[in-house]
């Protein structure tokens, strides 16, 4: 069992090399109305900036949206500190780490779900393989 873990680390390490030295690339925009216009530009991220963040921020009925690379400790902080209220007036953060995910806040929610799930059936296809 520590071998076949070991295994999967290795493998994930493997994969965060190789995505770092493609580099990131993330939609950037500063408080445009509509997602069509922040996904007109993109930029590369630089170390230590490692994840797209989209910040959407809500009072009645008009919409400012932001996008821009980030920490995915600055990332996470702005999540946990985000909030709507019972009127929807307020702000919602996503944050995501793969090339352009930040093309909207609801993709990079369900990319994220996604990892999730891959990442336990990539360790039982592991186990299986190492025969434990």
């Amino acid at each position: 069992m520590a071998s076949a873990l070991f295994a999967l680390l290795r493998f994930l390490l493997l994969c965060t090399i190789i995505s770092s030295a493609q580099g990131l690339t993330c939609y950037v925009c500063s408080s445009t109305t509509s997602n069509s216009d922040c996904n007109k530009n993109t930029a590369p991220c630089v170390t230590p900036l490692d994840t797209c963040m989209t910040t959407v921020d809500t009072q009645g009925g008009s919409k400012a949206i932001v996008k821009l690379c980030a920490s995915a400790a600055t990332c996470a902080g702005a999540v946990s500190a985000a909030h709507l209220d019972a009127s929807g007036n307020g702000n919602t953060v996503s944050c995501c780490s793969s090339q352009l995910c930040n093309v909207n806040g609801a993709g990079a929610a369900r990319l994220h779900a996604v990892l999730l799930a891959v990442s336990p059936l990539g360790l039982l296809t592991v186990l299986r393989y190492t025969g434990t």
